[in-house]
């Protein structure tokens, strides 16, 4: 039976759509070089595993890329504002609670987005609670850190829904005893429908 939920952040209740927000800044083509120097860089699992400072991730990036160096270091500074909170995420939570669910949510994030998109987390105070990577210096899919949220939380994982939009998060979990839900933008709506028959 199901008694828990947990959420990823990231795609999930909230919008970070960085290959657009690039697109906006720089045009298609820059846009496309500016997301290959960082956010399908494997070094971006870096900024959210929280173990190298921020200019050292930078650097990797920049290494990778040395004459978009200005756009690479103009997009992390403007990054906060690709970050939103999705409508519907606080209400979803607080249905889940008025029904009897624990609510929790375990994202790879990093520390520079939650001061500069402060906002996008507003619907932390709504769960019971939750991890972020960059706090436990572990990221999703190791076992670790679904370990660490269950073992500070006193979860039961064969009680657990675990939502990702990454389906090797989604697979670490089920691995771990969770059941998973890939959350490939089908509205909450569908979303609330699909926890509530595995709650059956």
């Amino acid at each position: 039976m199901i008694k828990n939920v947990i959420f990823d952040i990231g795609r999930v209740l909230i919008d970070f759509d960085f290959e657009g927000f690039v697109r906006g800044l720089f045009g298609a083509e820059k846009g496309e070089q500016v997301t290959q120097a960082m956010w399908k860089n494997p070094d971006w699992r870096e900024l959210d595993r929280g173990v190298l400072s921020d200019e050292e991730v930078l650097t990797r990036f920049i290494d990778k890329a040395p004459e978009l160096e200005h756009e690479i270091r103009y997009t992390f500074a403007k990054i906060g504002d690709c970050a939103q909170l999705r409508d519907g995420a606080v209400a979803l939570i607080d249905r889940l609670k008025a029904e009897g669910y624990g609510v929790y949510y375990l994202s790879n994030y990093f520390e520079y987005i939650m001061h500069t998109a402060p906002w996008a987390l507003d619907f932390v105070p709504h769960t019971d609670g939750g991890v972020f990577s960059c706090r436990e210096k572990v990221t999703k899919p190791d076992r670790k850190i679904y370990d660490i949220l269950c073992g500070r939380y006193g979860l039961v994982p064969e009680d657990c829904v675990f939502i990702d939009d990454t389906l090797a998060n989604v697979t670490a979990a089920e691995n771990f005893g969770m059941k998973g839900i890939n959350y490939v933008s089908q509205g909450f709506g569908r979303l609330y429908g699909q926890i509530k028959e595995l709650s059956e």
